[in-house]
């Protein structure tokens, strides 16, 4: 049997296309589901900065000690860009992603899981 390969993270993109526009385009309220999916996946914030583009468009990230959680947002296009990415094996990330999906609220989702620093 071949020994299962060690990473040093985990990198998973998602793509949430046919969200709500008035929910994604809110920097507050996008920044808040954000702490709140890393808290739900216990990981350990040490900072965020999120940024209202003008006219539309969220972009932001969520600083843990396991790594990152960024998102960008189109809400002309329906369209938001996550990126979650740990260096943690006790992360929940799953919790985190279904609570976005269930806030976000995409009629459609892609995800991309790729080991990140294949050792």
């Amino acid at each position: 049997m071949p020994k299962k390969h060690e990473a040093l993270g985990t990198h998973i993109l998602l793509e949430f296309h046919g969200c709500p526009p008035d929910v994604i385009r809110n920097s507050d309220r996008v920044e808040k589901l954000f702490l709140k999916a890393a808290e739900i996946s216990k990981a350990h914030i040490v900072k965020t900065v999120f940024h209202h583009f003008n006219p539309h468009g969220v972009s932001g990230v969520v600083v843990i000690s396991e790594s990152h959680f960024a998102v960008h947002t189109w809400p002309e296009h329906k369209f938001v860009a996550i990126d979650l990415f740990s260096c943690s094996e006790d992360l929940k990330m799953e919790k985190a992603i279904d609570f976005l999906k269930k806030e976000l609220a995409p009629k459609a989702v892609s995800t991309l899981r790729l080991d990140r620093g294949v050792l």
